[in-house]
């Protein structure tokens, strides 16, 4: 494996991600709310790293393939000017997959570096609809024992979006991450391998619960401290496609709000699975009325 340069970030990286997934939390878009939490600067989004991720371990891989599951714990934030760099460690599979222990360190000018992503990833090396369809399902999220309210939040509420992803949106992900991944990127690519057409890239699909968790449930100031994913079957272009997230435990003594996730197709079929857990210290309104 060789490594890419460093992604210097900066805040136009942050508010064109905010276009593309329509996250427009205001501790990545607005410097002045931002100087006002504990990050005291705009952050990245986590779905902005684990785009840069991909991207670099697509560039690593032998042969094309596809992400398929990623856990990421966010322990410090990436801020504007921060020289980010990806370092993997494979990790034994069965055949047919490749894994990786993965970090994503961020360091400002002339200062040590800090973990700002890290987990672990699974790409599926021969990847098709059948082959993705014949991987281990998740379980669903269950409610767990907690406090029953936190800011206006209670176990049990939902919050949803419909999105149906154009050319022009993968276009503007590829020119902005540079994933060029050809499952995404090379429609004769992906067709040769039995999909419908390019495959709508992982990040992006996730960037819909970064929209959710950021502008509507919990709501804006919400920092992501964790995100679990696992894709469950393709999604294409132009496809409407349904994200709801769901609290299932509410910690008021360290401000936490874990919630279920999971993208659904048109045909109703589960996409994306996943489980959020989130920091809500800074939330714009503490007081305000969230989804049922």
């Amino acid at each position: 494996m060789h490594d890419d340069p460093p992604r210097v970030l900066s805040q136009r990286d942050f508010d064109r991600f905010a276009a593309l997934s329509r996250d427009d939390n205001p501790i990545h878009c607005d410097p002045a709310f931002a100087r006002g939490t504990h990050f005291g600067a705009t952050v990245a989004h986590g779905m902005f790293l684990f785009s840069l991720l991909c991207a670099h371990t697509a560039r690593q891989l032998r042969e094309p393939a596809l992400p398929v599951a990623q856990t990421l714990m966010f322990p410090a934030p990436a801020f504007v000017g921060d020289a980010v760099r990806f370092a993997l460690s494979a990790q034994p599979v069965p055949a047919g997959l490749a894994a990786f222990a993965t970090t994503v360190s961020a360091a400002a000018p002339g200062q040590p570096a800090r973990v700002a992503a890290a987990g672990e990833s699974r790409w599926l090396a021969v990847a098709s609809p059948a082959a993705l369809g014949s991987l281990p399902a998740g379980a669903d999220a269950a409610a767990q024992d907690g406090d029953a309210a936190l800011y206006g939040l209670r176990p049990g509420q939902q919050a949803a979006a419909v999105r149906t992803f154009t050319s022009a949106d993968l276009d503007e992900y590829i020119a902005l991450t540079g994933d060029a991944n050809p499952f995404h990127a090379d429609a004769g690519f992906a067709r040769a391998r039995g999909f419908a057409g390019p495959v709508v890239p992982l990040p992006l699909l996730a960037g819909m619960f970064s929209d959710l968790l950021g502008t509507r449930l919990p709501g804006r100031g919400t920092g992501w401290m964790k995100q679990s994913l696992r894709l469950a079957a393709p999604a294409r272009l132009d496809e409407p496609l349904t994200a709801r997230v769901r609290i299932v435990r509410l910690r008021a003594d360290k401000d936490l709000v874990n919630l279920a996730s999971e993208v659904t197709g048109a045909d109703g079929k589960v996409v994306v699975q996943g489980e959020s857990l989130v920091l809500v210290r800074n939330l714009a309104d503490k007081g305000a009325e969230h989804a049922a």
